[in-house]
């Protein structure tokens, strides 16, 4: 994505040398991300300017020298913290992945994850940003070797085992039937008062619920899942218009504008990144 306006561009790819990897590298001005969250984590690494990145917890602000890292499915949203927009690198390992590295080199239990969202850590920021260096230049020795020792000392220095899901309170629970309801109905949704009428709820008892449980309303997790499935469809090179239409968009136009503020580029140009990929392992730098 590129715009000679205001500079803006941006890689979302995989490399077929380190797999369970997606790796974003851009530069935004202008754009700003939704609200949303991810299946594994973020491992980003600001090299100019200021991210703000928004937190259930409040916003952290990502410069150079410091290393952000979410958890699965912890809801944010980002946008430039200075007029001039920010470039950075980000990793996105998959929880399998980070799990293995947890268990051959930490002494971590459980479930796996971090317990900041921002550190001061230039070392490994520079691997993360070398991480993306070594892929771009089709070097699958360094960029796996590289991607675990990032990992495995952000672990040691900064992870946690995350606490095990306690049983489900009545609100909780009434969470999880919309959310499941929301995700068998994706073309076709109901609409609040109708969801909250088939789980025996109110609808504003039942958005306090939700967001409670999911840190977003249900229309905002309906929108992230509906880009989830998208992704997956693109990736089985589903054209753009069809998978629109597949996980519920009115059509393409509306399927690009959210794609894009969750993921950080257009599906177009995520499903080219895509092929290329899986097709010669390789592509042009940005």
């Amino acid at each position: 994505m590129a715009s000679a306006r205001d500079g803006e561009w941006a890689r979302h790819w995989q490399y077929p040398g380190v797999p369970g990897l997606d790796l974003l590298r851009a530069r935004y001005v202008r754009h700003s991300f939704a609200r949303h969250s991810h299946e594994g984590f973020v491992l980003g690494a600001v090299r100019r300017g200021i991210e703000d990145v928004v937190m259930p917890e409040g916003t952290i602000r990502a410069r150079p020298g410091t290393v952000v890292m979410i958890n699965p499915e912890v809801p944010h949203s980002a946008h430039a913290g200075v007029p001039e927009g920010w470039s950075y690198a980000t990793l996105y390992p998959s929880a399998g992945l980070v799990a293995g590295i947890a268990r051959e080199e930490t002494t971590l239990r459980g479930t796996p994850g971090f317990a900041e969202t921002i550190v001061e850590d230039e070392d490994t920021a520079q691997l993360i940003r070398a991480v993306h260096r070594a892929a771009e230049e089709g070097n699958a020795l360094a960029a796996d070797s590289v991607l675990r020792i990032a990992v495995a000392r952000l672990l040691r220095r900064h992870g946690r085992s995350l606490p095990a899901r306690p049983p489900l309170a009545a609100g909780a629970r009434t969470a999880a039937l919309a959310r499941e309801l929301l995700q068998e109905r994706m073309t076709r949704p109901p609409s609040l008062e109708q969801l909250a009428q088939e789980l025996g709820t109110s609808p504003f008892a039942l958005l306090r619920a939700f967001k409670a449980a999911h840190g977003m309303p249900p229309h905002t997790w309906l929108t992230n899942a509906r880009v989830r499935a998208a992704r997956r469809l693109l990736e089985a090179g589903t054209p753009p218009a069809v998978a629109a239409a597949a996980v519920g968009f009115t059509d393409q136009p509306h399927l690009n504008r959210h794609f894009t503020r969750i993921v950080g580029v257009p599906p177009g140009a995520y499903q080219r990144e895509r092929a290329r990929t899986y097709k010669t392992g390789d592509g042009p730098r940005p």
